[in-house]
């Protein structure tokens, strides 16, 4: 009974597996013959209808239009920056500074191991760039932070030849410098209207980066009057064209021109974390370097003009106060005392929109726009009032607050980091004194750190009255060392200061 059990089981299974091994040999047998099939088919298919573009494996098989893409109002072949570099490439020069050595706290390093701690001089420092011929005899534009602090500066031309450069003049506020040379045979480039610029235009970077000498490279226009806060200078102004041209460390001061080859800006900066190009560079518009330059040659310093206005940016909360459509413009917090703008009849809560039919959406774009006048030039300027618009014509002033042309009150200035203007006869009457000069704006500079605030009215100087902020200056060039300065603030406190120049 258990043997014939055993046999009619192992029997019954067998005949399972049998069952199940045909099933599974069957489907894969079906599957084998579709897929066969399928790729004989689509085989036959590829090789009689596409036969012909696999053989050549070229895009003159393909039979469709190709289409170029060109920049409008350029040739339909595409754009050709031939021309352009080879107009500019010789107007293009290697600028080389050398400073010499100084004293300092430089230690060796291997006077750790030596145990020689003895302060050594700075070793003389090399460093280099690039500048733009602006004439044929000899003016040359590059970025102040390229030759700032140099005692000598070289330039080598486009055909190697090497002359030793003056510095005539530069102003950190705008980081232009002109240089000169003895040479009258030079070729120069020609000045573009920046202001006709346009986003997406394209342009070349002419330079010597990384002292490859007359390099050429190209990009389009990708932002106008970007300010990026680099220059740390009081009264800078900044509304670089930005581009995405590779620009690298000895690019500073090089050209940046249209594809005509004329000028639209010198290359200064480049956004990067590394310190090489990482896909944004920016460049001082022409139309500004053109008027520094001018100030630098004829004067030595920038003649530089005012409003006379505190302002910042439209935003969306002003925008709705004033009944503006957009969050544009530049709105009016503060007028200077004896201002250009509060002589015109600006009032505070003006946004003003136009300069010289120049429309005008941010801070940088009107600081690009002022900074290419001088003083006592008379600029049309509209403002947003009470919902409509309304021009007004203002003369521009110094910082001193008059129209003159000046040379070291600038630079002094600077130093004192202070906007002055003459008491107005309110304030005079206010204190009961018959004089005074008042501080209207302070920056970073001998009058901030001697604890001198704004709105503080100076009456005298070592003990001598004033009366205009030209007997400011005259009297603070004439005192070195100790000075002392008095006055009252406008709640009657009195107060002295004492300033080392």
């Amino acid at each position: 009974m258990p043997n014939f059990q055993w046999h009619i089981i192992w029997k019954y299974l067998n005949n399972i597996q049998f069952k199940t091994m045909k099933k599974k040999l069957l489907n894969f047998l079906v599957m084998f013959l579709i897929a066969l099939t399928g790729g004989g088919i689509g085989a036959y298919y590829f090789i009689h209808t596409s036969n012909e573009q696999l053989s050549n494996n070229s895009i003159e098989s393909f039979t469709g239009q190709l289409h170029r893409t060109s920049y409008p109002g350029l040739p339909e072949n595409g754009i050709n920056f031939t021309n352009a570099a080879e107009s500019t490439l010789e107007s293009v020069v290697h600028v080389k500074t050398l400073t010499e050595s100084r004293a300092g706290s430089y230690y060796d390093p291997f006077s750790f191991f030596f145990g020689d701690r003895t302060p050594r001089n700075l070793p003389p420092q090399q460093g280099s760039g690039s500048g733009v011929i602006l004439s044929n005899d000899g003016f040359i534009v590059t970025n102040n932070h390229v030759i700032n602090g140099a005692d000598k500066i070289s330039v080598t031309l486009h055909d190697r030849r090497e002359f030793e450069a003056k510095l005539i003049g530069a102003d950190p506020a705008t980081d232009v410098a002109l240089l000169k040379i003895d040479q009258d045979d030079l070729k120069s480039i020609a000045f573009g209207n920046s202001d006709q610029i346009q986003i997406g235009e394209w342009v070349l970077a002419v330079g010597n980066p990384f002292n490859l000498t007359s390099t050429v490279t190209a990009g389009i226009v990708s932002a106008k009057a970007r300010n990026i806060n680099i220059i740390p200078e009081q009264s800078s102004i900044e509304a670089f064209i930005q581009t995405d041209a590779a620009v690298n460390p000895g690019n500073s001061g090089g050209a940046l021109v249209n594809t005509k080859g004329e000028l639209m800006g010198i290359n200064t900066a480049i956004a990067s974390t590394t310190g090489a190009y990482a896909g944004y560079s920016f460049a001082i518009p022409a139309n500004i370097v053109r008027k520094v330059v001018d100030d630098l040659a004829e004067f030595g310093t920038v003649q530089r003009a005012y409003i006379g206005v505190g302002i910042q940016n439209v935003d969306a909360k002003i925008a709705d106060e004033k009944g503006l459509k957009l969050p544009k413009g530049i709105y009016v917090n503060r007028l200077t005392d004896g201002g250009a703008a509060l002589d015109a009849g600006l009032e505070i809560g003006d946004v003003i929109t136009e300069v010289n039919k120049v429309k005008v959406d941010d801070v940088a774009q009107l600081l690009e726009q002022i900074g290419r006048y001088r003083p006592g030039d008379k600029v049309n300027i509209v403002v947003h009032r009470n919902g409509k618009p309304k021009e007004f014509l203002i003369e521009l002033k110094n910082r001193m607050g008059t129209t003159k042309l000046v040379k070291n009150e600038e630079e002094l200035f600077e130093i004192l980091g202070a906007e002055l203007s003459r008491a107005s006869d309110n304030d005079l009457k206010n204190l009961k004194v018959k004089s005074g000069v008042k501080v209207n704006a302070l920056q970073n500079g001998r009058f901030k750190s001697a604890g001198i605030r704004e709105g503080f009215i100076i009456t005298s100087i070592n003990n001598e009255s004033v009366e205009t902020p030209d007997e400011v200056v005259r009297m603070l060039q004439n005192n070195k060392g100790g000075i002392l300065i008095g006055g009252f603030y406008p709640n009657g406190v009195s107060a002295y200061y004492g300033l080392g120049m």
